[in-house]
């Protein structure tokens, strides 16, 4: 079965480069840097795989009115490499032409080192507010070549950052957009606090989390256990592959898991059934639709409780966390 991501690499492949560098403008960095890299593997089509894209495409189009999009970059590194060279400088040329990007979100195009270098100097309370703004990953990857003492402090300025004035943010944006020959007006609004924290977390591997959440529980351990609550939540069990679904699925009483995912999405509750028996899912199934009402406090006491027996088994090496990056990737 072909993939939304593999769809939409055929579809602009297809365009030409004018119509696909229209399109590309308008979406977000990590969407561009997924169909430029299909983009590179594609192969040999059929004319009919292509024809079944765009009555697709065709299909859902006829159902819209507007079309909500409001980013204003794409990846360079893709399109390279997607394009070639020769080919991409071009495109990039006629797609940034007069772009109002902001000096910090030009930040991410550039390499986490180059960021780290750029900005390590600065106060801490500016570096938060400039991470706060990049992908949760490349946040992590530039506070990783601060010192301790400076990762601690960022991200504790982080995890309680709530809002900047409007015009601060813009002054900070014209001296990142000189220093880079860029510039623009800039976003205005901010989001920082406990969760952009969480999400930066889960992006620095065992030890570097482990020790910048002790430093955190120093200073506050109702706020580091905010952070932690944020930062595996029931919904990730979504991020688990199936064999570790089924490791800690032997664990959990069935009364509990009944009462966990009264409060599931449909797909998480999917992806459980599928890892179980025929018959036990069947009982499962049937289990479900026959509880009744059940309060949020319950359902999310047992989440927790189930959340506990998953992250036992992680940190075991049983299982591996989708969301916890390279470290966790290679247990």
């Amino acid at each position: 079965m072909v993939s939304g991501i593999e769809k939409s690499a055929i579809f602009l492949m297809t365009l030409g480069e004018n119509e696909a560098a229209e399109v590309l403008k308008y979406l977000e960095p990590k969407e561009v840097q997924k169909i430029s890299a299909a983009m590179v593997l594609l192969k040999n089509l059929k004319r009919e795989e292509i024809g079944e894209v765009f009555t697709e495409f065709l299909a859902l189009a006829s159902t819209k009115t507007t079309i909500g999009m409001d980013s204003n970059e794409y990846i360079r590194n893709m399109l390279i490499k997607a394009l070639g060279d020769d080919k991409a400088k071009g495109l990039i040329d006629r797609i940034m032409h007069n772009s109002d990007t902001s000096g910090i979100e030009s930040l991410k195009w550039m390499d986490p080192g180059a960021v780290a270098e750029m900005i390590g100097n600065e106060h801490p309370q500016i570096i938060a507010t400039i991470l706060v703004h990049l992908e949760p990953d490349q946040s992590a990857d530039i506070l990783k070549m601060f010192t301790e003492r400076t990762r601690n402090d960022v991200l504790l300025r982080i995890s309680t950052l709530d809002g900047v004035q409007p015009v601060a943010l813009r002054e900070l944006n014209d001296v990142l957009g000189k220093l880079m020959a860029g510039g623009g007006t800039g976003k205005k609004t901010l989001q920082g606090g406990v969760a952009t924290a969480a999400e930066i977390l889960n992006f620095m591997g065992g030890t570097l989390e482990a020790e910048m959440m002790e430093n955190v529980r120093s200073y506050d351990p109702e706020l580091a256990q905010k952070i932690e609550d944020k930062m595996f939540v029931f919904e990730n069990v979504l991020d688990i592959d199936d064999r570790g679904i089924q490791l800690f699925l032997r664990e959990v009483q069935s009364e509990s898991l009944i009462i966990a995912l009264k409060g599931a999405s449909e797909e998480l509750r999917e992806k459980i059934f599928r890892n179980m028996s025929k018959r036990a899912s069947e009982m499962m199934r049937e289990d479900l639709e026959a509880k009744g009402p059940v309060k949020l406090s319950e359902v999310e006491s047992n989440q927790k409780e189930i959340l506990k027996i998953v992250r036992r088994l992680a940190d075991e090496g049983q299982i591996s966390l989708g969301s916890k990056g390279e470290e966790d990737a290679y247990v």
